[in-house]
Order: structure tokens, then C-alpha cells, then sequence
């Protein structure tokens, strides 16, 4: 077991490092995020993830769909944009124009998903990683591990985080475990929980408290994924955004409180990205 403890999570821990535009930016300066939609049946995910993306900031959104997905996400998206892919080499060619693309929300549980994340890390600047994405590599994942090029994030809840790391129990030293998950991976992972841990490859941890249980319904853990991958595509460091994002998250569950649903969260950030703009420094 390991001895070290988490910092807490907190505003000071990353405010400085937030991606504020300047007089002269514009959306292609603000960085272009990613977000590979699964079947037609199941893209409610991501399109939670991809909205929650261009809230926090990233100045183009686009939603990477399969053919059969592309008329019920254009159906339903104004500002994200809808990119048709038809195998690993197109999806690939998208994701190298973003800074990050994140996969895995409504990904879908087949071999389809495997290659799809596989060209997301050999193509694009950074990745987030999250639900069928890690699912998918329970069998291998040093394989999934081994892709790894760039800035990567993972956000698993502790079923995922059994599938990927079974050797590394969660159900007694939380911090122990995700620690050495990071390092063993290179990839900075966000382990959700009542109590979120995040921790990086080079040994910075975070555990975040600041929540509410009324975050605990379908479709939250893809906003806070959207929040990190559009923070991360606005070039903010992997473990700052992913610091960032559970605050913000958290926050916004506080703010909103008993009845909220996972499609609040995003349309609650301008109140408090005003506040958090307001006490830059």
C-alpha cells in the first residue's frame, strides 16, 4: 500500500491554468474537440459528452458518427457539428484534426469499438477514454495501455477501473490502487465515486469531494467526460482538466440539487464559468 495522500480538490489547484480566450482568439484557436458517437440506438451519450464540450469552451464540437447514426445526431445537434466515418482510416483522418477527442460514451460492446479507440490514440493530439472504450479492452488491456501516444485521460467508475486493472482491487486502498493504475497505464484516470480520485503518471493525486449525491444518474459521468475532453482540447494540461472537471461537475450537482438530470449539467456552466471568469487572477 502506498503512503501517500490526496490533495484535496479545489479551485487554487488549476484556476491559473483554466483556458481563457483573449481579445483575439477565435473557435479555430479554441481548439476542436472530438466525440465519436456509437449506433443510432445508442447516441444520447455522447451527444451529452459533445454539448457539455462546447459549454465549457472548445471553439468546434463534432460529433464523429457511423453512417447509420449521422441523420439522428444531425437530427438533434445545432452548434456540434456531425462528421460521417466509415472505417478505423477515416475516423483516424478526423481525429488528427482535433486537440482531443474522447471515446466511449454509447461506443457500443464490440469489436467496433476496440478499433475505433485505437485509432483515436494513434490519430488525435490527446484522448479521453470512458465507459465501452475501457470496457472493451478487458481481455487486453495492454494492448489499450501499449497505444497510448499522447495526453490520455481515462474516467472510470469502479466496475470499469475491475475490468482494465484486476489485479489492483479497489474495494480497499482507493488511492493505492488508482495510483498504480495511472503509472501502469500513462494515463492520467479519473476514478469516479462518491469521493472522485484523480491521478497522473508522475504521481500528482487529487481526491475530489466536492459533490452531490444527486449526481449519481445516467448520463452524469458523460458530462463530466465532455467537460475534461473540452477542456483538454483548449490544450489544458490532462490532470488539470481532469481536476478541473470533477470540481465543476460536482459543482454544478450542488447548485442543482434533487431533480436534476444529467441534461441540466451543461446548460448550468455559463452561470458558473461567469463566476469563475469573474475571480480569475
Amino acid at each position: 500500500m502506498t503512503n501517500q495522500a490526496a490533495v484535496p480538490n479545489s479551485p487554487s489547484l488549476w484556476m491559473n491554468s483554466w483556458p481563457w480566450p483573449d481579445r483575439d482568439s477565435h473557435k479555430h484557436v479554441r481548439g476542436h474537440l472530438g466525440c465519436v458517437s456509437g449506433p443510432a440506438s445508442s447516441t444520447g451519450a455522447v451527444r451529452l459528452s459533445a454539448r457539455a464540450g462546447l459549454r465549457v469552451g472548445a471553439g468546434l464540437v463534432t460529433l464523429f458518427s457511423p453512417p447509420g447514426a449521422v441523420l439522428v445526431n444531425a437530427s438533434h445537434e445545432t452548434a456540434v457539428m456531425v462528421k460521417s466515418f466509415s472505417d478505423v482510416e477515416s475516423l483516424k483522418a478526423l481525429a488528427c484534426r482535433t486537440q482531443c477527442t474522447l471515446i466511449g460514451p454509447g461506443a457500443g460492446l464490440t469489436r467496433d469499438t476496440i478499433d475505433n479507440t485505437l485509432a483515436v490514440l494513434e490519430g488525435a493530439a490527446s484522448a479521453v477514454l470512458d465507459a465501452d472504450a475501457l470496457t472493451m479492452f478487458k481481455e487486453q488491456p495492454q494492448r489499450l495501455f501499449s497505444a497510448i501516444k499522447g495526453p490520455a485521460l481515462f474516467t472510470p467508475h469502479e466496475g470499469e477501473f475491475r475490468r482494465i486493472f484486476p489485479d489492483l482491487p479497489v474495494s480497499g486502498d482507493r488511492v493505492d490502487a488508482v495510483s498504480k493504475a495511472s503509472k501502469q497505464s500513462g494515463a492520467v484516470i479519473i476514478l469516479k465515486g462518491a469521493s472522485s480520485l484523480v491521478a497522473s503518471p508522475d504521481g500528482r493525486l487529487v481526491e475530489n469531494t466536492h459533490a452531490s449525491p444527486f449526481l449519481a444518474t445516467a448520463g452524469s459521468g458523460d458530462v463530466l467526460a465532455g467537460i475534461a475532453g473540452g477542456l483538454m482540447a483548449q490544450g489544458m494540461d490532462a490532470f488539470d482538466a481532469a481536476c478541473a472537471a470533477c470540481w465543476v461537475h460536482g459543482e454544478l450537482g450542488l447548485r442543482l440539487g434533487p431533480g436534476l438530470i444529467a441534461e441540466d449539467l451543461p446548460e448550468a456552466l455559463p452561470a458558473l464559468l461567469h463566476e469563475l471568469y469573474a475571480a480569475r487572477t
